[in-house]
């Protein structure tokens, strides 16, 4: 009897392991099932003008700005160890705690919001951290999802970083990327690929660079993904790699960062990497080539 009761407990421990286990995405119904565990902290991304109108119970807000810096040149870019640290630790969130990001769920531009916020928790070696398909939006969908309006302001936590430095991709890396023919991904619209927009006489790609523009990875009209299936065959239409290194940019490292989350997270292509400056740093820089 002994024997048997023991059996069950572990049966429930490692349903309720497997209940709360770490993935890329959680559904709504996944969330909704989760929202009273004390280890988890549910970000929002949307304006703050939005999030004091209407949010998931118990959710975060964060200003997603915080989440970039300039540099002396101006240029946005991850922030510094230091300052990510107290800004991951002012959310109520320490080195233990799942993070569920929640964008506003209006386009792939929102859902870019949380794959950025995402890459960033990954950079500096925090894994346990999720993104919610369909954004505030599709979780509203249903409107018996707890909702509210009351902000909430989370005791601060410590949180301590553990830069990877392989997250972060610099010029000498795209110039080596070039040359050894490695995979360049601009995920811009079709008129900043082909140049027909961008800077006055330094508009146009990466030499060697394909094009997908990131919105094909999403839903029309929302900010649901595609399944796996049909991400694979959007990537190879576009003539994108499923596995080997891989480099994705944009204009700035935010829309970039969701054809990384796809690539790296939803298809395992662990050789793909995000280059953070992007054309807002290689396309200022006169002595690197465009095509």
């Amino acid at each position: 009897m002994k024997i048997k009761l023991i059996t069950t407990a572990l049966l429930l421990l490692a349903a309720c392991q497997s209940l709360f286990a770490t993935t890329p995405l959680v559904t709504t119904d996944w969330l909704v099932n989760n929202l009273q565990q004390t280890n988890l902290r549910i970000i929002d991304l949307q304006p703050k003008a939005g999030y004091k109108q209407i949010h998931i119970t118990g959710a975060i807000h964060s200003d997603y700005g915080q989440w970039r810096q300039k540099d002396k040149r101006g240029i946005k870019l991850i922030p510094r160890v230091a300052a990510l640290e107290r800004l991951i630790g002012s959310l109520g969130i320490d080195n233990q705690t799942h993070v569920v990001l929640v964008p506003f769920g209006r386009s792939a531009g929102d859902i870019a919001s949380a794959t950025r916020v995402y890459w960033t928790l990954k950079a500096v070696g925090h894994d346990k951290v999720s993104i919610l398909d369909g954004g505030l939006i599709g979780y509203a969908e249903y409107r018996d999802n707890p909702l509210e309006s009351n902000p909430n302001l989370p005791a601060a936590k410590r949180f301590k970083a553990h830069l990877r430095n392989d997250y972060l991709v610099n010029i000498p890396q795209v110039k080596a990327a070039i040359d050894s023919k490695t995979q360049l991904v601009d995920a811009r619209s079709i008129a900043e690929f082909s140049g027909e927009r961008g800077i006055p006489g330094r508009s146009g790609t990466i030499p060697t660079s394909v094009n997908l523009p990131f919105n094909k990875l999403i839903k029309e009209g929302g900010a649901f993904f595609h399944p796996p299936k049909q991400l694979r065959n959007i990537f190879t239409t576009h003539q994108v790699s499923l596995e080997g290194e891989q480099l994705s940019y944009c204009q700035s490292g935010h829309r970039a960062s969701l054809s990384w989350f796809v690539a790296h997270e939803l298809l395992g292509n662990q050789q793909a990497k995000l280059y953070d400056g992007s054309m807002q740093e290689w396309a200022v820089t006169p002595s690197l080539p465009l095509e």
